[in-house]
């Protein structure tokens, strides 16, 4: 079974007067309540921004960068070389548009945390038993992940690969941020996750690394990578990319999402959501930018006190990609929430009702090659569009699969 990470429940939280969140007249929220009350409308009504922006998240991740791709192999001028290279992972320090798709997955899994969890005790769910759904699903998405890239399926332990996916990331993140939400109040979350994201960087500044010294950051010498050699051994990956140190940084992507998912739950206007959206993503993307060293004047990266590296997923990374995510959430929200705007959307809405499957699907199946068996003749007539075809008939084949599923009211999960 697949996991699909949506809830759709309404709930309450209770506020004092004046302290609530910022911009509004209760400012603070103080007590956050896990109890709920059967929603006025349909969730799914309210907060159809979030699948369509989950949908958008995975466009990228199963066809959208093979189809621009194809297309600057096409066209190959100024508009579609930027375009390439925001959709090309920087080496080690630095941010395109590549590298927010990956927090942004982890963002959305924050967002729909507060409503799934309230769903399940609102239904008689007890603790214990929200604590092992918790975990089970921690696990299946952590075993998904060794089968997507962890080449668990050759069922050859020379070739296994344990913690190198994105889903594992999730699961990590997840588990995490769920004992965090279902122990804390909202004011303790939002204090520890400024915790954790201040002990790693402290973690990564101040321990040494044998052989190395403390504070270096770079892709073949840092505390991280260090941790993932000795415990991960022959089962590491072998790239730069760093998952078990890293962890709690995962857990802080999470839970700033569920910062997010706490405000949409709320009955405030939407209006006064999106203001207070705005004001929170402009507020971390700033504050990420100055503890990685972006230097405005200049226009590009530099090394600061602790950079933004994904690889890393450093505490600064963590904070300006929440900033896009929550400008990007406000936008999806205000348009297709807010003003009502909601069919240009229903495409990203079918994509992202059944992600974490068509993650799956797209990484297990070669849809191109499918595809080709009905587009490989038009190669020596469409010359440099020929990327573009087979990238399109392959995005076009899955969206089949979706839209067929979507219709059916098929949502695979756990």
């Amino acid at each position: 079974m697949l996991v699909r990470l949506q809830s759709r429940v309404f709930i309450v939280c209770k506020c004092e007067r004046n302290r609530c969140w910022p911009g509004i007249e209760m400012t603070d929220l103080q007590e956050l309540e896990i109890t709920a009350q059967e929603p006025k409308e349909p969730l799914a009504s309210r907060v159809v921004s979030i699948d369509a922006l989950r949908g958008f998240d995975m466009f990228w991740i199963i066809g959208g960068w093979y189809i621009f791709n194809g297309l600057h192999k096409a066209l190959d001028n100024p508009t579609t070389a930027f375009i390439k290279n925001q959709l090309t992972h920087v080496e080690w320090e630095g941010f395109v548009f590549e590298d927010l798709i990956m927090p942004l997955f982890l963002f959305i899994v924050g967002v729909v945390m507060p409503f799934s969890f309230s769903n399940r005790l609102r239904r008689g769910d007890s603790k214990r038993k929200l604590y092992r759904h918790v975990v089970q699903r921690s696990v299946i998405l952590f075993v998904l992940g060794m089968i997507a890239q962890g080449n668990l399926l050759d069922l050859d332990p020379s070739k296994l690969k344990i913690y190198c996916n994105t889903l594992q990331a999730i699961a990590t993140g997840y588990l995490i941020s769920a004992v965090i939400i279902l122990n804390l109040r909202l004011n303790w979350q939002i204090i520890v996750t400024a915790v954790l994201l201040l002990l790693f960087w402290a973690l990564m500044a101040l321990v040494p690394v044998p052989g190395q010294g403390a504070g270096v950051l770079e892709p073949d010498a840092n505390l991280a990578l260090y941790i993932d050699h000795i415990i991960l051994r022959q089962f590491d990956d072998g790239l730069n990319y760093t998952w078990i140190l890293s962890g709690m940084t995962f857990a802080c992507t999470v839970m700033l999402g569920a910062m997010a998912g706490h405000l949409l739950r709320t009955e405030l206007s939407g209006s006064r959501k999106v203001r207070i959206l705005v004001f929170l993503g402009i507020g971390t993307l700033v504050l990420g930018a100055l503890w990685g060293g972006w230097f405005f004047g200049v226009g590009k990266f530099c090394a600061g006190p602790f950079p933004i590296i994904k690889r890393l997923w450093t505490s600064s990374f963590v904070l300006f990609s929440a900033g896009l995510s929550y400008l990007l959430l406000a936008v999806f929200y205000l348009v297709i929430d807010v003003w009502g705007f909601k069919k240009w959307a229903y495409g990203f809405v079918v994509i992202g009702s059944n992600a974490i499957f068509v993650y799956m699907l797209t990484h297990l199946v070669n849809f191109r090659a499918i595809t080709g068996v009905f587009v490989d003749g038009l190669d020596k007539f469409v010359g440099p569009w020929n990327d573009f075809i087979h990238a399109v008939a392959g995005f076009a084949l899955v969206c089949l699969i979706l839209f067929w599923m979507y219709r059916k009211k098929s949502f695979i999960k756990v």
